[in-house]
């Protein structure tokens, strides 16, 4: 199946990577359902709590090895350069970390003045995700984006000045946004030399602005249809330019992908740290309330406002599930044997037979060198991932 490295064997017990949740934006999205405030009166008492999380959560990354360190949101580039490196120094004096770790900042277009940039590029941050979704007003006025196209453009002109790892999101599916618009967002993109992008469909969130708006019938629906067109056409024109599928939704150049979100489908530690992060250790899933004031409240108090449940056999077997098919690495055949047990290979391989037939899964070898065989998805399939991967659920 894949020429590419999946370090899933010799990685997991002492790796790991750490989320930091920035709460706040300028204005919210019409299709976001993330926990954020558009208030900015209480950030820099959040900010401290943050800190104050690390130190209180230290214990839990003891024998762990810190390898990226993912500022998320929310909207991270709101904070200053100052307050970023408190955060991150805070992680260098709780945890051990690798030599030169991923360390990501989410960051939108009309944050990005040229000064910024510059500032960014000096401190301990070598890596910006930005969240540019499209270049047409139309588009941006549909999502309620703070950016318009020239800032977007004029942002990435800039940022790749400075910076070599940079990701650019970009939605498809989006009411009103023709194939022949999309081609030209994915060539806008490549123009820059950007060596990573994340793209997604857009979705329908209940209860957010976007889900009123059609409801309303003052938006059109998504179209399935021809949100799977578009997602092919990404494919396409990407791999075409030499990025790798190795993700759902996620595309880069060889050398260039993301670690962070690498760990959370290879199955790695991580810690989220703020409010409404979620935390994973191999057997506990972990998540922090949805708050800012209760969870500013419970720290100052020394309370980690966080509610874990502990994951049987079957759930992480469908975690792996899940995770497997999203990736170019596939689900391991050898690993559901060795970790889960015959019962859980076999009905893997009955419930998947199905699909297989149908040209949407295959069973391959891992590699040219290997016989060990993985489960994906074929071209045809990737689309369908996750419900596919449903359908693979032990129940």
């Amino acid at each position: 199946m894949s020429k590419y490295n999946n370090d899933e064997e010799a990685s997991f017990g002492g790796w790991g990577t750490v989320y930091i949740h920035i709460p706040f934006c300028k204005q919210a999205c019409h299709y976001c359902d993330f926990h954020f405030s558009t208030s900015l009166k209480k950030k820099d008492v959040l900010v401290n709590a943050l800190a104050k999380e690390m130190e209180l959560r230290k214990d839990e990354f003891k024998n762990k090895t810190v390898e990226t360190i993912y500022f998320g949101g929310g909207t991270p580039s709101l904070l200053t350069v100052d307050e970023l490196g408190f955060l991150i120094d805070t992680v260098y004096k709780n945890y051990q970390v690798v030599d030169n770790p991923e360390i990501t900042l989410e960051a939108n277009p009309d944050d990005l003045s040229n000064n910024l940039i510059i500032q960014l590029s000096k401190s301990p941050i070598n890596r910006l995700s930005i969240g540019v979704q499209s270049f047409y007003e139309a588009d941006l006025k549909l999502m309620n984006r703070a950016h318009n196209a020239t800032e977007a453009k004029s942002c990435l002109l800039e940022a790749t000045k400075h910076f070599k790892n940079i990701s650019v999101d970009l939605i498809y599916g989006i009411p009103g946004l023709t194939n022949e618009n999309w081609i030209k967002n994915i060539e806008t993109v490549l123009s820059f030399n950007i060596p990573h992008i994340s793209s997604y469909a857009l979705t329908v969130e209940p209860k957010t602005a976007l889900d009123t708006f059609i409801k309303k019938g003052l938006i059109k629906n998504v179209d399935d249809d021809l949100a799977q067109e578009q997602f092919h056409i990404l494919i396409e024109k990407l791999e075409a330019s030499g990025f790798i599928h190795y993700e759902l939704s996620n595309f880069g150049k060889p050398e260039y992908f993301s670690k962070n979100n690498s760990a959370y489908w290879q199955g790695k530690s991580y810690l989220g740290v703020g409010p409404s992060a979620h935390s994973f250790n191999g057997n506990e899933r972990g998540w922090n309330v949805r708050n800012n004031s209760k969870y500013i409240k419970s720290i100052e108090q020394n309370v980690l406002p966080i509610e874990t449940e502990t994951l049987s056999i079957t759930d992480k077997y469908n975690e792996y599930v899940m995770t497997g098919l999203r990736t170019v690495w596939g689900i391991s055949l050898d690993k559901v044997k060795r970790d889960f047990g015959d019962s859980y290979l076999n009905y893997l391989l009955k419930a998947s037979d199905k699909f297989v037939n149908l040209g949407l899964l295959v069973i391959s070898c891992e590699n040219e060198e290997s016989n060990k065989k993985v489960l994906t998805t074929t071209r045809k399939g990737k689309f369908l991932a996750d419900g596919l991967a449903s359908d693979l659920f032990m129940i």
